[in-house]
């Protein structure tokens, strides 16, 4: 059996080196590093993969979750509503801006965003959503769209973990997460799901005015060179992370049902134990891509779990160890503990298992065995 990975870069790789390396010979050869051919093309493949009229490139993820509230005319002092279990990227674009991220707890079985409490939180200075679709697994968009139109209220999606997920609306219809609300975000952080080789992000949207000046933000905000018509950032996706980027999106669904197939196998392997609770998932799986795997040790000790795994030569991990509320840069004594009782306990709770398109049987198999050995103590 091969080493164990958390994520495997370069059994990915290897798979298709060849076509990545002409890739980036290309760009090389073309020598146009910035903006130039492959960005274009990797832009209209996606925005063909997602079915959404705009995708604009940028550097990373964390930007393009800045720029998209950038572009929505939010003033000092708005509110945001988010989810208290995620990554910090979420709130630290809301507190860069000035804006007043309000976080809410989450749903125990999905870990997304619990709609019942942003219904909750809003007030008259509430100014939008920023639903995560957390690990892979889809946020309730059509909850989420409801509330915000009631309220007359942005969403802007943090698509970072879940690009590629399919979600089935009340009547039937699908869309890809990322193109539901009013504007999205994601990550091509070379962990992702569709990863590049160094940082890397998008902005996703239907709105083509909105497109049209979230064009102008990433580049200075200058439409004609040296003339700034708003004021911007300098976020570009550079052409060789393009150049990968659109070959492993032609291998994107590939990933992620090697990825649900991990998922299946794990499932199947650990559920009915009464220590662990594994990840919700619909019958078809469609509407999680396991950018995590992601599993709850109940009544037992997860932290020993963790060690336990990293001696027999295991990787895992903790996402998140601590919720945002009690972060340092945003808490405040606006905070009720009692508001999040959900969080409080996954963070107690959660164990991330290796999860990426190489793993095989005997290495999933290997996996679950030292948990159940660990889990009998």
């Amino acid at each position: 059996m091969k080493k164990i990975q958390m994520v495997d870069l370069k059994g990915q790789y290897e798979f298709i080196k060849p076509e990545v390396n002409a890739a980036l010979q290309d760009v090389l050869e073309n020598t146009s590093f910035i903006n130039g051919p492959a960005v274009h093309a990797f832009q209209s493949d996606l925005e063909k993969y997602l079915g959404v009229k705009n995708v604009i490139p940028c550097a990373n993820g964390t930007d393009a979750l800045q720029i998209a509230l950038m572009g929505l005319g939010l003033k000092p002092g708005d509110e945001i509503i988010t989810a208290d279990f995620t990554f910090a990227a979420t709130v630290e674009v809301i507190g860069l801006l000035n804006l007043t991220p309000v976080l809410v707890d989450v749903d125990p079985k999905t870990f997304n965003i619990d709609p019942v409490e942003i219904e909750k939180a809003i007030t008259s200075k509430t100014k939008a959503i920023i639903p995560v679709h957390l690990f892979g697994q889809c946020a309730p968009m059509d909850e989420i769209m409801e509330i915000a139109n009631k309220h007359k209220l942005f969403v802007i999606e943090d698509n970072a973990q879940g690009i590629g997920a399919t979600y089935t609306h009340k009547d039937g219809s699908k869309s890809k997460t990322g193109t539901i609300g009013h504007v999205a975000a994601t990550s091509f952080f070379p962990s992702k799901n569709l990863g590049a080789y160094g940082d890397g992000g998008a902005i996703f949207t239907n709105d083509d005015e909105l497109a049209h000046l979230i064009r102008g933000i990433v580049n200075h905000g200058m439409y004609t060179r040296y003339y700034h018509d708003v004021v911007g950032v300098n976020s570009r996706l550079d052409s060789m992370q393009a150049a990968v980027l659109k070959i492993k999106l032609q291998y994107l669904d590939y990933y992620n049902e090697r990825r649900k197939q991990a998922a299946i196998q794990y499932t199947q392997l650990l559920k009915d134990h009464p220590n662990v609770i594994t990840p919700f998932r619909l019958y078809d799986c469609n509407s999680h891509v396991f950018h995590q795997y992601t599993l709850r040790i109940i009544n037992n000790d997860r932290d020993g779990l963790v060690k336990f795994l990293n001696e027999n030569d295991i990787p895992c991990g903790i996402y998140y160890p601590v919720p945002l509320h009690l972060q340092k840069a945003y808490t405040h004594e606006g905070y009720n503990e009692d508001d999040f009782k959900v969080t409080n306990q996954l963070v107690k709770e959660v164990i991330a298992l290796p999860m990426h398109s190489e793993l095989t049987t005997d290495q999933i198999e290997f996996i679950v065995s030292k948990i159940k050995e660990f889990l009998k103590r």
